[in-house]
């Protein structure tokens, strides 16, 4: 029943679906920024519920051509640590950043949703130590995929929903997600 101090307001997946095509991919282009990928889900829109918003998102991540992956790396920024970390720890992490970007040619992305921030510098640091071993080829899906992982986290955000884990409890937003949407995580750690 409602009252007049519970008034019905739209969700945000019900606003997505209905604004103007321009502000849905300026959205969009906040959780992964790929025109082809926003365009892409925009015109396939109204989605009936996140779920299917997410698998949409998903397909056209997987659909994204080297230079859409391009433009999508080059707008990610370094994912946030806590407050107290060390300045020796700031150091590893910077010239860690450095190696991968110098090998790579763009920034390490990595998805820390579920992630307790007091473990998110280890698996960060060790991610990239895994990850230098890469060949490019191998490093550029693997980038893919954290792009596809933030991108839904970012997704699930902005629509006020909370994904399932296997279990079908609610996953948790971990440090590297950067809070409410539209935000990217902040920029690189204080040199």
């Amino acid at each position: 029943m409602q009252t007049r101090a519970t008034p019905v307001t739209p969700s945000s997946l019900e606003r997505f679906n209905t604004a103007p095509a321009e502000e849905a991919v300026a959205t969009l282009l906040t959780c992964l920024n790929s025109g082809h990928w926003a365009e892409r889900l925009t015109s396939h829109r109204p989605y009936p519920d996140l779920p299917s918003l997410l698998a949409a998102a998903d397909e056209a991540a997987y659909d994204l051509s080297p230079d859409d992956l391009a433009q999508a790396l080059a707008a990610e920024t370094l994912p946030p640590l806590p407050e107290d970390t060390y300045a020796a720890a700031y150091t590893a992490l910077s010239a860690a950043y450095a190696a991968y970007e110098a090998r790579f040619g763009h920034v390490f992305a990595i998805c820390l949703d579920g992630m307790a921030s007091d473990e998110a510098l280890n698996h960060v640091l060790a991610g990239i130590r895994s990850r230098l071993a890469n060949d490019p080829d191998e490093e550029r899906l693997i980038a893919l995929e954290e792009l596809r992982l933030l991108a839904r986290g970012r997704l699930t955000r902005l629509a006020g929903g909370r994904e399932r884990d296997a279990a079908g409890r609610a996953a948790q937003a971990g440090p590297g997600t950067g809070g409410p949407l539209p935000a990217n995580p902040p920029g690189p750690p204080p040199r």
